[in-house]
This record gives C-alpha cells, structure tokens and sequence, in this order.
C-alpha cells in the first residue's frame, strides 16, 4: 500500500510538472502574439487636458519601438469615475486601459459614498507615469509677495481671507485644506466650475489666491499675469525653479501633488503588465518625450508595477484621511 501511494504521489507530481510546463508555453506563445489588436486607453477627462496630453504623448512614443497600435477613448464625467469604472468592469486581455490619477484612484474612494469601482481591488496597476504639483498664485499686483504673507494674514483674519480651486473635492482644494490645517490657519474656499471662471476673478483682484496644478497656471505666471507664492512638491519644479516650496516657506514637510498612471483591469495576466512596464518606461527615458512633458509641468517617474501599487495603497489612506476631516463631499 505504501508503494503503491507513493506511486500515485509521483504521478500526481508529475502531472503537475507538465500542466505547468504546458501552461507555461501557452501562455509565452500567446504573449508573442498580443497585442493582436489595437490597444484602447480610456482617458477620464476630455480631450485636449493635461490627462489627455499625458497619454498620447507616451503612448505615441511607445508606438515608435514597438508594432503595437493605441486607439485613445475619451470618458469623462463624475470627477473620473466613469472613465476608470469602464476598465474596471472590461476583460482582463492586456487591449483596455486607462490613465489613472491621484483623484479618481485615491481621492474619489472616500469623496463619493457609492464608486462603482475599489481601486484597490478592480485594477492592476502598471506604471506611475510622473506627478505634478500644484501651486498657489495671486495676482501680480496682490500685497501678498510670499506664502507666509498669505498665511500670516489668514492667521490675522480668520476666515477673511479666500482661495479659489476648480472644484469641491479636488486635489487642489483638499490639498489646500491640508496646508491649513498643518500652518494653523483657516481659509474661505471658493470652488468654481473649472479653471478660467476662477482664474479671471484671481487676476482680477475679486479671490485673494488661486491654487491648481502647474500645466493650468505656467502659462499665466510665465507672461506675467500671475505670481507664485510656491509649489507644493517636496523639491522646486523645474519649470519653476526661482519658486520656493511650502516646506521651504515654513510648513515643514509639507506635500501634496498629483500623479497620473497607467492601469488595468483585475488579473491582468503577469506577462502583458511586464511588458507594458517595460515600454512605458523605456518610452518615458526617451529625450525628447522626457522635454515634452516637462515643459507641461510634469515630473517623471516610472518605476515597477508594484511601486505603483505602495503608492496607490499609502495615498488612499492619505487623502480619505484629508476628506474625512474636510467635510467634503461629491454625491
């Protein structure tokens, strides 16, 4: 009996071995051959803005050293949510992604009491493409010349004191509800409905401060009509480099940016997210790629899928912490 067992235990293991082996040979013969067709990248938001720009501008690169096609698909609405919860809920066969970002990955989680999606559960992650921070401007004729200006006069004046974003909820706003609550201060938010709204009254004299990411302010601080206070990365920006960070401006450790990363859907098969790390990131220390996104306002990254993961992971619990604590809410 006993031989008799350990026969049937080495024919078991054998059986095994060669399933795997078979498996394994499938699975690099099929990886030979994807992409077949097309890859689609969803974009969240429309055509034409920085998320947008991000993903043709690295996908066309990836295009350039390899056979592969992009068709790119623009889904925006409900801050993100209805772009990224498309992927979430497609096949897992390496032709339906979607550029992700700190808003609708580790923000929108906590801001809106029924997502379609968990982050942390319908998704691979693949590669963090690079981050932007944000920053705060006034206008060129405001009294306030540095950001301890600022906050030393909503110190003064609680309350009196008032700062515009793009919207309840987004990364400016709660980025800014952090730097108060670090600095002591208390702001009054006046959220708009996109940029331009906000940014005329900013230049205008009628808001005090205006806070968003850097491709939407650059261009009005560079002629001119806006000034910087400082960026909220932990390093000066190179777009910017006389503009100082709030850490260097008296509230240490202070950091908040916004990044953008490639996904896809759950399961996504080992072999497919290697391979497509792999391109992005040989894409993202191409040159002139690199200069492109720069001058956007935005710093590169790469990294492994699992990187990008930690910092999916530690920012959920980051900013549900913030929103918890804001009262802010998108439904």
């Amino acid at each position: 009996m006993t031989n008799i067992s350990a026969q049937r235990r080495v024919l078991t293991q054998s059986a095994m071995a060669a399933l795997l082996v078979g498996v394994t040979l499938t699975m690099s013969a099929w990886a030979q051959t994807w992409p077949a067709k097309p890859i689609r990248i969803v974009v969240p938001f429309p055509a034409g803005g920085g998320t947008d720009l991000i993903a043709r501008e690295v996908g066309n690169k990836v295009v350039t050293s390899t056979k592969w096609a992009f068709i790119y698909d623009n889904k925006p609405g409900s801050g993100g949510n209805i772009g990224v919860d498309a992927i979430a809920k497609s096949a897992p066969d390496g032709l339906n992604l979607v550029i992700g970002q700190t808003s609708n990955l580790a923000i929108n989680p906590s801001l809106y009491s029924k997502l379609p999606y968990d982050p942390a559960k319908d998704l691979t992650p693949i590669v963090n493409i690079g981050y932007s921070p944000l920053i705060v401007v006034v206008a060129t004729n405001s009294p306030f010349k540095t950001l301890a200006d600022l906050l030393a006069a909503a110190k003064a004046q609680p309350t009196q004191i008032n700062y515009a974003t793009s919207g309840n909820g987004t990364v400016a706003h709660l980025a800014t509800e952090m730097l108060q609550k670090e600095a002591g201060v208390r702001l009054t938010h006046i959220p708009y409905k996109g940029a331009a709204q906000g940014l005329n009254d900013v230049m205008g004299g009628s808001v005090h401060a205006y806070v968003s990411s850097v491709p939407t302010l650059i261009g009005h601080i560079k002629n001119g009509k806006l000034r910087a206070l400082a960026v909220t990365s932990a390093k000066r920006t190179d777009d910017l480099p006389n503009v100082p960070t709030v850490d260097e401006s008296g509230v240490k450790g202070f950091e908040a940016i916004t990044w953008f990363g490639l996904l896809g859907p759950a399961k996504l098969p080992a072999d497919m997210t290697a391979a497509l790390n792999a391109e992005v990131n040989k894409a993202l220390r191409a040159d002139d790629l690199r200069k492109k996104l720069n001058d956007q306002g935005l710093e590169i990254t790469g990294g492994t899928p699992e990187q990008f993961a930690k910092l999916m992971r530690e920012d959920l619990v980051k900013w549900g912490k913030v929103v918890k604590e804001s009262g802010a809410r998108a439904d």
